[in-house]
């Protein structure tokens, strides 16, 4: 069901281009990256991950909002600055749903625009890459929404995560429900093992997976020190997903270095955690035209295809990883670039996808085990 109530809103892209249509959602101007997510379902989840942070994600799924918004499903309170889709639906039928799609996003004051041929800008973003914008509801000319979008900055060169993180310790300790037993008999005569998560912009449902295979959690800021992490004497070390140019991240790059030097500790990074991991090996990242954002990406090795969930714009340089130190041992089969490594001789390992696919595939639930399977050898 379309909103009856039209009411004008416009796109205006870097490149000159305009797509007029209308406005649900919060009233005002959103300006930012612009970026297209090609998954089928999951549209509360994706909305809030932090890895958007900045950006104005456009769905290539036709109609968003049918199934309104429920109360779990929620990765943080961090959202992306608009969306923009084809049709929306103002009427929600879901069991779960417990609020209007469109009065949430009001709530969030999160800016959306439909009507739009998002096929048409999809594949504008493809063939020219992701690009800065405005999204208005406002009356705004064109010059004006030019010098806005000329003084916002790029995306490389942005530290984002230190805007996302966690400004406090805390421990996650929402119980989670599980079928896995690899914990069981250790569980009944030890502690759980202890994590710490560092927060380049978690996801609520990572940290969820970690507590189902037998995880206490320590989440600490993103701009947390070596003697930090040490100081709680942490069974296994996490480096999270996040926004924003890995490049930039120049404290968990630092401390990753430490860590990875001092060796011991089992460490498992994911996304914007795995970036870091390669460039505190020597190598160096890049952006990619139009990213990798979806619930379908294959990626694999020459023994194992996985389906995943991913959400990042920058890539490492497979030629720039020093083969002393570190094995590739995941790629992306689109486009070849590096999807996974893991550290030579030491319990260290990373993924540019998401296993805990909130949403998407569990094709990649293992990795978790792996980590825990890490800790336990050393328990």
């Amino acid at each position: 069901m379309i909103n009856p109530y039209k009411k004008n809103a416009k796109l205006v892209l870097s490149n000159g281009i305009v797509f007029p249509g209308f406005s649900f959602g919060a009233s005002g101007t959103a300006v930012g990256e612009i970026v297209f997510n090609t998954g089928m379902t999951g549209y509360q989840e994706v909305i809030t991950d932090p890895s958007y942070y900045g950006q104005i994600l456009t769905f290539t799924y036709p109609e968003i909002g049918n199934t309104g918004i429920n109360c779990e499903d929620l990765e943080s309170s961090i959202t992306v600055k608009g969306i923009i889709v084809r049709n929306y639906s103002s009427n929600n039928s879901n069991w779960r749903s417990v609020k209007n799609f469109n009065q949430w996003l009001v709530d969030k004051n999160i800016i959306g625009l439909y009507g739009i041929d998002t096929r048409a800008l999809v594949k504008i973003l493809r063939s020219n890459g992701s690009m800065n914008g405005v999204l208005t509801t406002e009356d705004k000319t064109l010059e004006s929404c030019f010098k806005v979008i000329d003084e916002t900055p790029q995306m490389e060169g942005a530290n984002l995560s230190i805007k996302v993180s966690t400004k406090q310790k805390y421990i996650w300790k929402n119980h989670t429900e599980t079928d896995f037993d690899i914990r069981r008999s250790y569980s009944e005569k030890n502690n759980k093992l202890k994590i710490v998560a560092i927060d380049f912009g978690i996801k609520k449902s990572i940290l969820n997976r970690l507590v189902s295979h037998g995880c206490e959690i320590l989440v600490l800021p993103s701009q947390s020190s070596f003697k930090d992490v040490l100081s709680t004497n942490p069974d296994g070390i996490f480096f999270s997903n996040g926004p924003g140019d890995p490049s930039s991240v120049s404290e968990g790059i630092d401390l990753a270095i430490k860590l990875i030097d001092h060796g011991e500790i089992p460490m498992f990074g994911i996304c914007l955690g795995h970036q870091i991991f390669g460039l505190a090996l020597g190598g160096s990242t890049y952006k990619l035209p139009f990213g990798h954002r979806g619930l379908n990406h294959p990626c694999g090795n020459d023994n194992k295809i996985e389906i995943t969930s991913q959400n990042h714009g920058f890539a490492i340089d497979p030629n720039s990883l020093p083969k002393d130190l570190v094995k590739i041992t995941h790629y992306n089969l689109n486009d070849n670039t590096v999807a996974g490594l893991e550290v030579n001789n030491k319990p260290i390992f990373s993924v540019q996808y998401h296993p805990e696919a909130g949403p998407g595939p569990h094709d990649s639930d293992y990795l978790f085990k792996k980590f825990v399977s890490l800790m336990l050898e050393r328990c």
